[in-house]
């Protein structure tokens, strides 16, 4: 998967996209657990969703600052954060800081020019 969305200062999304920006293929959505107690801190990593607070699949996102708009509050669900980056965090700092642009593909202007392509990832537990 490659990362599709990526705003200094925000977040860096992925996980919904092959490098040539076809979709990927997805399990059903899951339930939103936003209320879980964990908020969408710096270097958190937590559930990319549409509209409808149910709708997680694969996206993904990295929390690059405090973003508690993206909490749950007594008008909205939140997002569901369900992990913490513990290692590796300067590499997640180096994607947020490369080049953007449009894609028509997306239709959407925070799309890295170059590919950033996710090849491993290792769970650590505690």
């Amino acid at each position: 998967t490659v990362f599709h969305r990526v705003i200094d200062g925000f977040v860096v999304q992925g996980g919904g996209y092959t490098a040539d920006m076809a979709g990927i293929d997805t399990y059903a959505p899951i339930m939103n657990e936003s209320g879980n107690g964990l908020t969408n801190s710096p270097r958190t990593i937590a559930m990319a969703r549409f509209d409808d607070p149910h709708s997680a699949t694969s996206q993904w996102y990295f929390n690059l600052a405090e973003n508690d708009s993206l909490d749950p509050n007594r008008r909205n669900w939140g997002y569901t954060v369900f992990g913490q980056v513990v290692e590796g965090w300067e590499t997640v700092e180096a994607i947020a800081g490369r080049p953007t642009g449009y894609s028509q593909t997306l239709d959407a202007t925070d799309v890295p020019v170059e590919p950033i392509i996710l090849q491993t990832v290792e769970l650590i537990s505690p």
